[in-house]
This record gives structure tokens, C-alpha cells and sequence, in this order.
């Protein structure tokens, strides 16, 4: 029984420690523009984009290592020029940043999921893929697993990408950095539908996405603390132990890395690793990528 008692205890210590998680907005999250474009219909929040202005909400922490997850029922019907994003990002010009940016489409096109890593404030690491299913019909679950080993992006659990450490090749990992989490919606219609080609029809305005399952299961961070502290506070020691520093989270398992082969077959529509005319020379990160 006293065996028992410590396992139960260094479970529960392991899940717990430092660990903020929530499914109501306002425990987490705060509007961060327009507020009157922001609704609440029971448990649901939308956001609205008219002509005149799109809408954004932020969390209220910071946080470093974890996994973050929202329920999102993308802009149905005619949706060309919108972009509806969530996302993780630092401050400053030097920033990390984790992106699904939802690019709308004419009726009856499907949606395209572009995700986009930036470290250090350098970007240009897009892909574009098409999802499975119709994300206007139905919430369908996006999250973000940040650890030190991994960045993964899942779809209803599937994973869709995954940005490895490799800073034993020399390759910065964004690992000390606490980041805000993010969601918005707004008018991109100079690039995203068709490049731009497709412009925004006012007339089917108020474009909406609704949301719901606000999840943040992660380090929380105050801005007082010093980046390094915080690296060093969400890192699991001898005296505490976190999830995501468990050695099954270090990478993909067999039934993950075979969901994302699948998904990379038959839905990816770009991958910048393999964009010759961008990258004439191959970047450093897809060399050493296993996915």
C-alpha cells in the first residue's frame, strides 16, 4: 500500500506540477481586438470579420512547454480571402512562432491548412495541405505539443507536421522562449485565396468562426521571470517531472508516424523543403528531417 501511496504520488506530482489547464475562455483567454466582434452563444465564442474589422483574442499567460488546443467550426459557404488563425508566438523581433493559418475558399473549394514555424524571427517554413473532412460543418480539434525534443501539429489528434530538434546538426530549436497563445480572424485577400487572385465578397459578410474546448495544458510563465528561469522551471529534475519531457514523447510513435505518412501522401499540396525555385539551395532543417 505504501508502494502504491509513492507511485500515486509521483503520478500525480507528474501531472500537476506548474501546469495550467482550463475549457472556459475567460479563465484563459482575453479579447485582444474588436471586442464587439467577439460573441458568446452559450459555450461557443465566434468571431466575426465584416468590412470593417476582423477580431482576435489572446491568452492571459505565457508558457513554456505543454500542449494547447481549441475546438474551431471554420467560416462556412463563400470564405475566399479570410484567414482564421491560431497560433503561439513570443515577443520581439528575435520571436518563436507556431502557425495554422485556415485559408478560405470559394463555395464548394476546400479549405487549405497552412502551418508555418518561425525561430529566432525567421520564418518561411510553410505548408499547405488539405484536411479530410469539411472543418465548416463541424468543431474539429487543432492543437500545438511543444517539448523540448518536438513541435507537433495534430488534427484531431493526427499529426499533421513535425518541426525536430536538430541542434545537434547546428540548427536552432525554439526552446527559450515563453509564448503567448493566439487566435483571429481577418482580410488577407491579397494572398490568400489563389494567391490573391480571388478577392473577399463583402456581400456574404459576417464571415464567422465559432469556437469552443479551450484547452492549455502547459508551464505557465510570469513575465517577471527571467527567459531562462522559466526554461529552467518547465524542465523536468530530479524533484519534479513534467508529461511532455517523457521519452514517449520525444518523438512520433510507429501508429503516429505512420498517420503522418498518410496525411503527407495523400493531402499535402506544399511543402517548402521541396520549393527549388524558393530554396535553390535545400534548407539545412529538411536535410536532417526524418518526415
Amino acid at each position: 500500500m505504501a508502494k502504491m501511496s509513492v507511485l500515486l504520488g509521483f503520478f500525480l506530482g507528474l501531472v500537476m506540477v506548474g501546469v495550467a489547464s482550463s475549457a472556459k475562455f475567460d479563465e484563459l483567454y482575453q479579447s485582444s481586438w474588436a471586442l464587439d466582434h467577439l460573441a458568446y452563444e452559450g459555450d461557443t465564442l465566434k468571431l466575426k470579420l465584416d468590412n470593417y474589422s476582423g477580431a482576435g483574442f489572446t491568452s492571459k499567460s505565457k508558457y513554456m512547454f505543454g500542449k494547447v488546443s481549441t475546438q474551431i467550426k471554420l467560416v462556412e459557404g463563400d470564405s475566399a480571402g479570410t484567414v482564421t488563425a491560431y497560433y503561439m508566438s513570443s515577443d520581439g523581433p528575435n520571436h518563436h512562432e507556431f502557425d495554422f493559418e485556415f485559408l478560405g475558399n470559394t463555395t464548394g473549394e476546400p479549405y487549405l491548412v497552412q502551418t508555418n514555424v518561425y525561430v529566432n524571427g525567421v520564418g518561411n517554413r510553410e505548408q499547405r495541405l488539405g484536411l479530410w473532412f469539411d472543418p465548416t460543418k463541424d468543431f474539429h480539434t487543432y492543437s500545438i505539443l511543444w517539448n523540448q525534443r518536438q513541435v507537433v501539429f495534430l488534427v484531431d489528434e493526427t499529426p499533421i507536421r513535425v518541426h525536430s530538434n536538430l541542434e545537434h546538426k547546428g540548427i536552432p530549436f525554439p526552446r527559450d522562449q515563453a509564448m503567448g497563445v493566439y487566435s483571429s480572424i481577418w482580410n488577407a485577400d491579397d494572398w490568400a485565396t489563389q494567391g490573391g487572385r480571388v478577392k473577399t465578397d463583402w456581400s456574404h459578410a459576417p464571415f464567422v468562426a465559432s469556437y469552443k474546448g479551450f484547452e492549455i495544458d502547459a508551464c505557465e510563465c510570469p513575465v517577471s521571470v527571467a527567459a531562462a528561469d522559466n526554461a529552467k522551471k518547465c524542465s523536468s529534475s530530479s524533484e519534479k517531472r513534467f508529461w511532455w519531457d517523457e521519452p514517449t514523447l520525444a518523438e512520433l510513435n510507429l501508429h503516429q508516424s505512420h498517420q503522418l505518412l498518410w496525411v503527407r501522401a495523400n493531402h499535402m499540396i506544399y511543402d517548402y523543403c521541396t520549393d527549388t525555385a524558393r530554396f535553390p539551395v535545400t534548407p539545412l532543417e529538411c536535410v536532417h528531417h526524418r518526415h
